[in-house]
């Protein structure tokens, strides 16, 4: 995936706080630990570190939403890392991205911390960000 393509749907996903930038995806997409999920009208972009990820973003063009393919790119990212041995997936998800609390809760994800005022938003006050967890099975 090309690192402009990735910045302008996260740009388009995420009007409310500041997007990646071109330059930020390329340096993560050039990382051996990065695993990107996807295309560009809807991407998962992780960090896999022994037996732990985290899941840094999903985004999904807007003219894409509410399609399946967050789920499809999720169902993906989560196979392909325990393939690889990956036992606990982490991720933080703003408190009021109900689409996105949901998508994960149907996926077993369950809340293990809470980081008040973690998103800056450009013209509202700071949101909390709810930490998430999944463990996967061992194979």
């Amino acid at each position: 995936m090309i690192a402009e393509q990735l910045a302008h749907t996260h740009k388009l996903a995420f009007t409310d706080s500041r997007a990646w930038s071109a330059d930020e995806f390329a340096t993560l997409l050039i990382q051996k630990t990065t695993l990107a999920v996807g295309n560009a009208d809807c991407f998962i972009l992780g960090r896999v570190h022994l037996d732990e990820a985290e899941i840094l973003t999903l985004a999904t063009s807007p003219k894409f939403q509410r399609q399946g393919r967050a789920k499809a790119a999720l169902q993906d990212f989560l196979t392909q890392i325990a393939a690889n041995g990956v036992t606990t997936v982490f991720l933080e998800v703003a408190a009021d991205n109900e689409a996105a609390l949901g998508l994960y809760q149907k996926n077993g994800f369950k809340q293990v911390g809470l980081r008040k005022g973690y998103y800056r938003r450009a013209h509202q006050a700071a949101c909390d960000a709810i930490v998430l967890q999944l463990t996967l099975p061992q194979r």
